[in-house]
């Protein structure tokens, strides 16, 4: 027997069929677990990140609208992204600045000064990046986690955030940037050189 479409099952939660509601959640949880685990806050457990985007997406269904040639994956996808950002939001406002390592500070260098990166150092420098990763603004986070963390396209990071292509190469841009800024100002005394353009002067597109 053929599996129902995506728009059949909600067709059928419309109407308060509790097996389509649990067909759905099978059906979109390696999605949102995906999208949950790469994104989700340090202060808040995998799963109950990933509950609560589920939770979000029943509550929210009488608001989706389908659009021809569009899957109910990527208004999903959007919605899941969202979630992680106000965690991500919520989190920053009680960060708390790491000390790093003799390692991460090798490539605390290559990330300032442009150096050759140390060899078999990859912990490292994913560690180092996910330290300063979490200092930036959320949506610098999100962003370059998307980018550059997973690989995906900006087309593709268009689709799961809603910003245009032009706001997202300028904000991956001035992300950077500001990534840059945030380790000489968090770890000056490490790296020689004058100082650089402070991240708060590093503005978001309009």
């Amino acid at each position: 027997m053929d599996e129902p479409s995506d728009q059949a099952l909600l067709a059928r939660i419309a109407l308060g069929d509790q097996g389509a509601a649990q067909l759905l959640v099978e059906r979109v949880q390696p999605l949102v677990v995906r999208i949950a685990r790469a994104h989700h806050s340090r202060q808040v457990p995998l799963d109950d990140l990933i509950q609560e985007v589920l939770s979000t997406m029943f509550a929210r269904l009488h608001a989706y609208t389908p659009r021809p040639g569009i899957p109910f994956a990527h208004w999903l996808s959007r919605l899941a992204v969202h979630a992680c950002l106000d965690r991500l939001r919520a989190e920053r406002r009680h960060a708390v600045v790491q000390v790093l390592d003799e390692p991460q500070r090798r490539w605390l260098d290559v990330l300032v000064l442009d150096r050759a990166p140390p060899v078999d150092e990859a912990l490292a420098a994913r560690e180092l990046v996910a330290v300063l990763l979490a200092e930036l603004a959320p949506r610098d986070r999100l962003l370059l986690s998307l980018l550059d963390g997973e690989g995906r396209s900006i087309s593709e990071v268009a689709v799961m955030t809603g910003w245009s292509a032009l706001v997202i190469k300028v904000r991956a841009f001035r992300a950077r940037r500001r990534l840059r800024a945030i380790a000489h100002v968090r770890y000056g005394e490490l790296v020689p050189g004058g100082a650089p353009v402070h991240p708060a002067r590093v503005k978001d597109p309009a």
